[in-house]
């Protein structure tokens, strides 16, 4: 059977390939492709290692989320988004700290590098900032100049904690259960017209403020959605005034036996392995929801890092199955880390801040904003603006 499958999938990836390949040559001789563009991704490292990855694309015109954007609009700007044009064998030329690297794209138009910084990281700030700058691309329509500013978080030594959240049912509305209204919700709003889960942004801000009171608790964003919706998700936690963080989307194709692999469960697993892998001394908080595979998922990187999670807060979608599920996953984690199974983010404050992890203050400011989003969603008032952004803020936010 796994034979079959990899003999299916290895047709399948060489088809993709060729295809792929003669639509770019079949476009650059007609000369469709728009404006090129770099899209750096959030990232992270260590003080000895900085990872990045991008992608290199036809500037397909994406336009930027209004309050009154039109149905149109919204649905325009997501078939721009899923209908790429990716760039391959493009050279990319990294500067950082003073020294130049270059990395050529693949077939999908991704490019990934890590680099060894050559002299100490200066740690005050976070956010480590990279130019990045189109060197050759063998398309009609290149021209030098094209540039893109990259960021990659290096969590600083004082950190009390990392936390690891998804993103769909998790803080904002999806509904990825159900695959008419999660179309709905995806496709007919744009990253100001998504209203995030009502107290996420001040309980996470709450996490990223911590014991310390230096506001430099890391977030990590690991998601299921396509890397094509990476420039929603970035604005719509910017927009809403959830902290800033790597956002490790998934790559959807033939290529790599993603035909087949790479599920949901999988590729979740496997990004925030690596996050705990690069943070050997950093625990973590981890945030889901009931309803998909978070909680098994959880599960499993409790088993194969003891001792590195300090508590587990799973959203309830309000599916008696799926809450059963995570029920019994809290009950066999019982007496080595707490499982929540929380109606909404007050509750998960209250717990934090009962077990230590954040200031009491915090837990009436996530009552509040949660008042101020549930009237928001309701239509009964405006959405807050977000709250002014301090010095120490600023460590965790790289574009403000």
């Amino acid at each position: 059977m796994q034979d079959w499958k990899k003999s299916i999938s290895s047709f399948l990836e060489k088809t993709d390939d060729s295809f792929d390949l003669a639509m770019q040559r079949l476009r650059n001789s007609l000369s469709l492709y728009k404006p090129l563009q770099i899209v750096p991704y959030r990232s992270y490292g260590t003080v000895n290692r900085l990872y990045l990855k991008g992608r290199v694309l036809a500037n397909k015109g994406v336009t930027s989320a209004e309050d009154n954007d039109t149905l149109l609009k919204n649905l325009m700007n997501m078939y721009r988004r899923f209908e790429s044009d990716e760039i391959r064998d493009a050279t990319v030329r990294i500067n950082f700290q003073g020294q130049e690297h270059f990395i050529t794209t693949d077939r999908e138009g991704y490019f990934v590098l890590n680099i060894e910084p050559q002299t100490p990281l200066q740690l005050d700030d976070i956010w480590h900032e990279m130019e990045l700058e189109l060197h050759a691309a063998n398309i009609s329509s290149f021209e030098p100049g094209i540039k893109a500013e990259a960021h990659v978080l290096v969590p600083p030594p004082d950190a009390e904690y990392g936390i690891i959240s998804d993103i769909d049912d998790t803080i904002v509305l999806t509904s990825a259960t159900d695959t008419l209204m999660m179309s709905k919700h995806v496709f007919m709003n744009n990253a100001r017209t998504r209203l995030p889960f009502a107290g996420v942004s001040a309980f996470y801000r709450s996490l990223q403020l911590g014991r310390n009171g230096k506001r430099n608790n890391p977030f990590f964003y690991v998601s299921s959605s396509p890397w094509n919706m990476y420039d929603l998700l970035h604005d719509f936690l910017d927009i809403n005034d959830i902290p800033a963080g790597p956002l490790l989307l998934r790559d959807f194709g033939l290529m790599q036996n993603k035909f087949f692999g790479s599920d949901h469960m999988s590729h979740k697993f496997k990004e925030i392995q690596n996050i705990l892998l690069t943070y050997p001394h950093l625990n973590f908080i981890l945030i889901g929801d009931s309803g998909q595979q978070d909680a098994p998922i959880y599960k499993e990187v409790v088993k194969q890092f003891p001792g590195r999670v300090l508590c587990i807060y799973i959203r309830d979608v309000e599916l008696p199955e799926r809450a059963e599920v995570v029920k019994v996953i809290s009950e066999e984690l019982k007496g080595t880390v707490e499982m929540l199974l929380v109606k909404d983010t007050a509750t998960a404050a209250k717990h934090a801040a009962d077990t230590g992890l954040i200031f009491q203050e915090e837990v009436q400011k996530v009552e509040v904003q949660k008042e101020i989003d549930t009237s928001a969603a309701a239509g009964t008032s405006t959405k807050q603006a977000p709250a002014p952004i301090s010095k120490d803020t600023k460590k965790l936010s790289p574009e403000t």
